[in-house]
């Protein structure tokens, strides 16, 4: 009886024994599964050297570099025009004939008086030699002269003026005028533009002027075209500050060969205070918290966190001042769930700055 006692204990310790072991090896096996598990999967990019502008943004308006409302001095009836709305004209060119043929006429009575103003005085100057006349006589006939060379000339401008010519080159404007119309003084005949290029007036925030000076590059935007970069250079500074907005007006060059913006056109402007080559980053690495910016680096195998200056931003770029050189590793993935001396396991390591460059107006 005691034997089977004996063997049914030894049956016993044997399973627990069994059973024991076999919970140790799997509960190793899980610590190693557990802690190959631990490893974050993450993406990283090395840094990239890239132009990097310090830029202000503002918004403006267009105006014409050299525009006018061109009207008529005199009365008459068109002739002749050459009006055609958007064309574009040269200086000199003939745009408006009115009926000149009283004034014509009234010039070949002047010039007719002076040619015997000058006969006059021509005979009278003869006599005066042998004292035929007194010299008082012969100043009088120089003032007639005089006169009549003066009336000439007033003869001329008032024909002159029944012709309106470009006084620059540049673009015609809209015009209700037609040949048999009658006009008076001031009417309006259209307007003319100069838009090969265009000023652009805009303001820049006060804390920038010691910055600001002329020639730096301008480049804008506007809604019609908003694809397109237009590309100018400052050309003006404004000598007061405004006491409401805290700002400096500027003006602006852009060039406009296709002639694409008009004048009154609102636009958006970036003008570059400084360019330069910088280390940059993708925005999405850069983890802030409170006044501190930091980004994760892998390096062999672990993270590693690490505070960061940074400069100008960009679309989905950032500009790194100090704290990561070119060869380091950033991790772009999974950061916001690392601590310092986290395990990771790269993924992918590759270029992942994007391509767009085109630099974002720093307000």
């Amino acid at each position: 009886m005691w034997k089977q006692w004996l063997t049914a204990i030894v049956l016993v310790a044997i399973a627990v024994g069994g059973a024991w072991i076999w919970r140790s090896m799997d509960s190793g096996t899980g610590a190693e599964e557990s802690t190959q598990s631990s490893a974050s999967a993450v993406n990283v990019v090395s840094p990239e050297r890239d132009m990097v502008r310090d830029q202000v943004s503002a918004v403006g308006s267009l105006q014409a570099l050299e525009a006018v409302e061109l009207t008529t001095e005199v009365s008459g009836r068109v002739v002749k025009h050459n009006l055609a709305a958007g064309q574009r004209v040269d200086k000199g060119e003939l745009l408006l004939q009115l009926d000149d043929r009283q004034a014509t006429a009234d010039l070949r009575v002047i010039e007719s008086q002076l040619a015997d103003a000058r006969r006059q005085f021509e005979r009278a100057n003869r006599l005066r030699s042998n004292n035929s006349i007194s010299q008082s006589q012969v100043d009088e006939l120089r003032t007639a002269v005089d006169v009549a060379l003066a009336e000439r000339e007033a003869a001329r401008v008032r024909l002159e003026n029944h012709r309106i010519v470009a006084p620059f080159s540049g673009v015609l404007g809209l015009s209700d005028l037609s040949v048999g119309a009658y006009v008076t003084p001031g009417t309006a005949i259209t307007t003319l533009d100069a838009t090969d290029q265009m000023e652009l007036t805009f303001s820049v925030p006060e804390r920038f002027l010691g910055q600001v000076s002329l020639g730096q590059v301008v480049r804008g935007n506007s809604p019609a075209w908003p694809e397109e970069i237009f590309h100018g250079e400052l050309v003006e500074l404004g000598t007061r500050i405004s006491e409401l907005s805290r700002s400096l007006p500027v003006r602006a060059l852009i060039d406009n060969p296709e002639g694409r913006l008009r004048p009154g056109q609102f636009m958006s402007a970036s003008l570059t205070l400084r360019e330069r080559e910088a280390l940059v980053i993708p925005e999405q690495a850069v983890l802030i918290r409170g006044d501190d910016k930091y980004v994760f680096l892998a390096e062999d195998g672990v993270a590693q966190r690490t505070r960061v200056t940074l400069g100008s931003r960009m679309p989905g770029l950032v500009e790194v001042v100090s704290g990561i050189s070119d060869s380091d590793r950033v991790i772009i993935t999974g950061q916001d769930r690392l601590s310092s001396g986290d395990r990771v396991e790269i993924k992918d390591e590759g270029n992942a700055i994007p391509d767009n460059r085109f630099q974002a107006m720093e307000s």
